[in-house]
């Protein structure tokens, strides 16, 4: 690994596993100090375990991002630990809602809504000051490959995350003169807990799944966790608005 990341800082929510964990430790093995947030306490505290017994610099904060002073307090807990914030990767989310829409109540649209978008306007609100304070940097915010195509019984879901593809790209405008860069990332279907305990559940489902993806598979956390230590790098110091795909050819049907 190189230090591309040495004396920088990157925030990372939902942190405790899958693409969130990947993400943490590539980054960590590159130099940052990370700041993890994530709802599980047990599953957050040994991923940064696992970072600092590698030599790395972690800390975590229980995190929920439907809570404003929760992503506050981490925002918050990484300027105090660790002097600056540099980069962030606003990637807590998943599916809660499933049906046709007229299945759908408007509590399950609201909390859909609530984890999937709202959380990362929270995250956005926080850490783009906190980011100008050190002097520029990027956010990452994670959009899946539901935010730039449709896909029933899920409309929720989708909802939200073409709506973080939108807030992405007016926040990149906001701040491209600031210098923070804001992109999205566009990711197919990975091997992380949460898909091995839906449709991932069985070998059928899992096969159903990879058939979607041109390349015949599902990708690692691992894989997706390179684009985005790119994207939150100085490497991509010319790339903001953008919604990056890395789905295995999902969205080029």
């Amino acid at each position: 690994m190189n230090a591309r990341f040495e004396s920088k800082v990157v925030l990372i929510t939902g942190a405790s596993s899958g693409i969130g964990a990947a993400v943490a430790r590539r980054v960590a093995a590159e130099g940052a100090a990370v700041a993890l947030g994530a709802r599980g306490k047990e599953a957050g505290d040994r991923v940064a375990e696992e970072i600092r017994a590698a030599g790395g610099r972690a800390v975590f904060v229980p995190t929920d991002v439907t809570v404003a002073e929760e992503v506050a307090r981490l925002t918050q807990t990484a300027l105090d630990e660790f002097g600056r914030l540099d980069a962030a990767f606003n990637n807590a989310g998943a599916v809660g809602a499933f049906g046709p829409i007229q299945d759908i109540d408007e509590n399950a649209w609201r909390a859909e809504l609530e984890l999937n978008l709202t959380g990362v306007y929270h995250g956005l609100r926080y850490q783009v000051p906190a980011i100008l304070g050190s002097g520029g940097g990027a956010i990452l915010n994670n959009a899946s490959n539901l935010g730039v195509v449709g896909m029933g019984s899920v409309a929720p879901y989708v909802a939200a995350k073409h709506g973080v593809v939108g807030l992405t790209r007016a926040v990149a405008l906001e701040t491209a003169q600031q210098g923070v860069r804001v992109n999205a990332l566009v990711s197919g279907a990975v091997d992380t807990p949460a898909f091995r305990a839906s449709m991932g559940a069985t070998p059928e489902g899992e096969a159903q799944v990879a058939a979607l993806h041109p390349v015949g598979r599902i990708s690692r956390p691992e894989e997706i966790a390179s684009l985005c230590a790119y994207l939150l790098s100085d490497e991509a110091s010319f790339v903001t608005g953008a919604a990056m795909a890395v789905d295995g050819g999902f969205t080029a049907q």
